[in-house]
């Protein structure tokens, strides 16, 4: 009975979001045409995240920094991509923060580090994007807004910080998402690892890689690094790793290079 009730309840709540909070038709239009990576989904796959996005919008709390205005075509962007990964897996993965904070452009974060000697460094790294593990998520509106041109190169700042979320839901960012059982963990790592190591080599030879070298820097960075390709250039991803989008593909439970074009 109380399965019933709350299943009931939530169902009345979300009703009352997707009215209040409803994407209106040339704002969707708009949206979908902008980012082509998205517009390649089937018509279910994109009734779904059209809803979703409407809900991830009434859930959270978008401001801008730097005098930046979001506005509700930003807003929606944010929304659409955000919500990508979690399409088949649920909005509830997001509870754990509430705001998104947009700044204009690349931010210079003042970052303090002790090493195991003891020995503090300070140094500058500049920012696309940040996930805070219980906190909020920043973005550079400059790159949400080149996204759809980016696509090509497998880049996608929103998803890259939303997969940072996936995997600092089980309280630790290590690379690995909540995973249903200790087989399921064994399998994660038995591609991951393998696909990093080899990853991290082409890299130190100063070869070209289809991924960002930038998903050399740990494990916990090739996993969104790796996630922003099979969302937005599933073909050319799946070409170049094809156990890593088995193993994504199963775990997103998305088949993204079945329905992109060319």
């Amino acid at each position: 009975m109380a399965a019933w009730w709350w299943q009931r309840w939530r169902s009345r709540v979300e009703a009352r979001a997707l009215a209040r909070r409803a994407i209106p038709e040339p704002l969707w239009a708009h949206t979908l045409a902008r980012y082509p990576f998205l517009a390649e989904r089937s018509a279910e796959d994109l009734a779904a995240l059209r809803r979703m996005a409407t809900l991830f919008l009434d859930r959270k709390e978008f401001s801008g920094a730097n005098g930046l205005v979001v506005t509700d075509e930003m807003a929606v962007a944010i929304a659409a991509q955000a919500c990508l990964p979690v399409l088949h897996l649920g909005l509830q993965v997001y509870d754990d923060f509430v705001g998104i904070v947009v700044h204009p452009a690349e931010v210079v974060a003042h970052r303090v580090v002790t090493d195991e000697d003891g020995v503090v460094h300070h140094y500058d790294e500049v920012l696309a994007g940040e996930a805070m593990e219980g906190g909020p998520v920043m973005l550079s509106w400059a790159d949400v807004s080149e996204a759809g041109e980016l696509a090509q190169w497998g880049y996608n700042v929103v998803i890259h910080e939303f997969v940072h979320k996936l995997d600092m839901a089980d309280g630790q960012a290590d690379g690995m998402p909540p995973l249903p059982d200790r087989a399921a963990r064994r399998q994660w790592r038995s591609v991951i690892e393998p696909a990093y190591e080899a990853f991290c080599r082409d890299v130190d030879q100063g070869l070209d890689t289809f991924l960002d070298p930038y998903g050399s820097e740990s494990l916990e960075e090739f996993f969104p690094v790796a996630a922003e390709a099979f969302f937005v250039a599933a073909r050319d991803f799946r070409r170049h790793h094809p156990e890593l989008y088995g193993l994504f593909s199963g775990y997103f439970r998305q088949d993204p290079a079945a329905q992109a074009v060319g």
